[in-house]
C-alpha cells in the first residue's frame, strides 16, 4: 500500500491559527449575525503591505477589526543556527541579508560583537568610516519606508523621489564597498578597503542634495491634509505601552521615551558627535513619520562631521591573527597569503567560555548579538535581537479596534519590511 505523502503541515496552522484568533480576549461567539456583518480577513504574507514576511489574521465586525493574530516564520532561514557552524568572519555575510535595508548596520553590529568578545581593537579611521556608512544606510532604510509608507496610502510621487536617492546612495556603498546591495564592507578589526576621494565627494554631495530636497518633501507632507488625516490619532501607545510591548528605536522615541543606544551606550565614535535625538510624544502613526523624517536630518548632521573628521591612518588592526592582511600582502607575499588563509578557514578565536552582547541603534531600532565561545573561530552559540521581533509585538494591539482601512498605514508605521524578524 502506498505512503500518504500529502502536506498536513498547512492545515493544521492554520486550524491552530483560527483557533488562536478565537479565543483571543476571551472572545465570545455570538449565536446568530443577522446583518452578516462579520468576517475572518487573511492578509499576507504575499500582500504588498507586508513585503513578503508576515501574515495577519483579522476577524472584521463591519469595518473594524475586533481581534487580530500575526503569523511569523515566512523567511525563518535557522540563521542562529548557522552562525554556529560557520567563522565569525564566514558569517559576515549572512547579516547582510538579514534586513535589506540596512546591511551596512548589521555588518557593523557584527564585528563589533565578534571584536568585544575576542577583544579586537579597531583603528580609528576605520570607526569614523563605520560611523559614517551607517548613517548612510539609516538614511537609505529610512528612504524606503517613508516612500512606501506614502505609496501604501496612496501617494506615489513621493515614492520615485525618495528612490531617487536611494538610487544615489546605493552608488556611494558601490564607490565605498564595491557592492551596491549587500555590501560586507566592515571586517573583524576594521574595514574591507578605504573610502576613495571619489567616495567623499559623492558623500558631500549627497548631503547638500539630500538636504535642501527633505525640506520640501517636508512642506509637502507636514501640512498635506490628506496624509494628516490619514495619520493624525492612528494606532496610539503611550509610553508606558511601548514599553510594555517592547518597542525598539524611532517607534520607542515617537511615545515619548529617550532612548537612543547612540547616546545612551555610545560605541563607534558617536560620543564625540554632536547631534539631536529627535522625539515626539503622540505616540501615533504622524509622531513616527516626524521621528524618522528628523532622524534622517540628523544622519546628514553626522555624516558631514565624519567627513570633516575623517583622520589618516589604518583602516584595519595590523595583527594577522585578528584581521585579515591587505590584498598587496595577500598577492605579493608568502606570509600574506598564508594568514589569509589561516583567517578564513579557522577565524579570530575569542578565549574559551567567553560570552559578550553588543548592541547599535540600526534603522529599526536596537539591533544586539549575543555570542559564546568555546575557543574555536565559530561562535559556540549565537542570538539575534532584531528590531522588528520586538516591534511587532506591539502591532497586534495596534490594530484591534481599529478600522481595517488603516492597517496598512499602521504596519507601514512601524516599517514594512521586517525581514530580520525571522531569524
Amino acid at each position: 500500500m502506498a505512503a500518504d505523502h500529502s502536506f498536513t503541515f498547512w492545515p493544521r496552522h492554520n486550524e491552530a491559527l483560527y483557533k488562536r484568533l478565537e479565543n483571543k480576549h476571551v472572545y465570545v461567539e455570538r449565536d446568530a449575525d443577522p446583518l452578516e456583518s462579520q468576517m475572518i480577513l487573511n492578509m499576507g504574507p504575499q500582500h504588498p503591505a507586508t513585503h513578503g514576511v508576515l501574515r495577519v489574521v483579522i476577524r472584521l465586525d463591519g469595518e473594524t477589526i475586533e481581534t487580530a493574530v500575526l503569523d511569523l516564520g515566512y523567511l525563518h532561514r535557522g540563521i542562529e543556527k548557522l552562525a554556529e557552524v560557520k567563522t565569525f568572519q564566514e558569517f559576515m555575510p549572512y547579516t547582510d541579508r538579514m534586513d535589506y535595508l540596512s546591511p551596512y548596520s548589521n555588518n557593523v553590529a557584527w564585528c563589533l560583537a565578534v571584536e568585544k568578545l575576542a577583544g579586537i581593537p579597531v583603528p580609528e579611521r576605520a570607526q569614523w568610516i563605520r560611523t559614517m556608512m551607517s548613517e548612510l544606510a539609516r538614511i537609505s532604510a529610512h528612504l524606503l519606508w517613508l516612500g512606501v509608507a506614502l505609496m501604501d496610502a496612496g501617494a506615489l510621487s513621493v515614492f520615485l523621489w525618495t528612490f531617487k536617492y536611494r538610487e544615489e546612495a546605493y552608488s556611494i556603498f558601490d564607490e565605498v564597498a564595491g557592492a551596491r546591495f549587500t555590501v560586507s564592507h566592515s571586517r573583524i578589526g576594521g574595514v574591507a578597503s578605504d573610502v576613495s576621494p571619489e567616495a567623499l565627494t559623492l558623500l558631500r554631495e549627497f548631503c547638500d542634495n539630500f538636504s535642501k530636497d527633505i525640506k520640501e518633501w517636508k512642506k509637502l507632507l507636514n501640512r498635506n491634509r490628506i496624509w494628516l488625516d490619514r495619520n493624525d490619532g492612528i494606532g496610539i501607545v503611550t509610553a508606558e505601552e511601548v514599553v510594555e510591548l517592547g518597542f525598539t528605536g524611532p517607534n520607542l522615541r515617537a511615545s515619548g521615551v529617550d532612548y537612543d543606544i547612540r547616546r545612551f551606550e555610545p560605541y563607534l565614535k558617536y560620543e564625540e558627535i554632536d547631534f539631536n535625538i529627535p522625539m515626539r510624544t503622540e505616540g501615533d502613526s504622524l509622531a513616527r513619520y516626524f521621528v524618522r523624517m528628523e532622524e534622517m536630518e540628523e544622519s546628514i548632521k553626522i555624516i558631514r562631521q565624519c567627513l570633516d573628521r575623517l583622520p589618516d591612518g589604518p583602516i584595519r588592526v595590523d595583527n594577522a591573527k585578528e584581521a585579515y592582511p591587505s590584498k598587496d600582502e595577500v598577492y605579493y607575499s608568502m606570509e600574506g597569503m598564508i594568514h589569509d588563509f589561516i583567517l578564513t578557514d579557522n577565524g579570530p578565536a575569542a578565549p574559551q567560555g567567553a560570552e559578550s552582547y553588543h548592541a547599535i541603534e540600526a534603522p529599526k531600532g536596537e539591533l544586539g548579538f549575543y555570542l559564546v565561545s568555546d575557543g574555536t573561530g565559530s561562535p559556540y552559540r549565537m542570538k539575534i535581537n532584531s528590531p522588528s521581533f520586538c516591534n511587532l509585538q506591539g502591532l497586534e494591539y495596534m490594530l484591534e479596534g481599529a478600522m481595517i482601512a488603516d492597517t496598512v498605514v499602521l504596519i507601514g508605521s512601524i516599517d514594512p519590511v521586517m525581514g530580520e524578524a525571522d531569524k
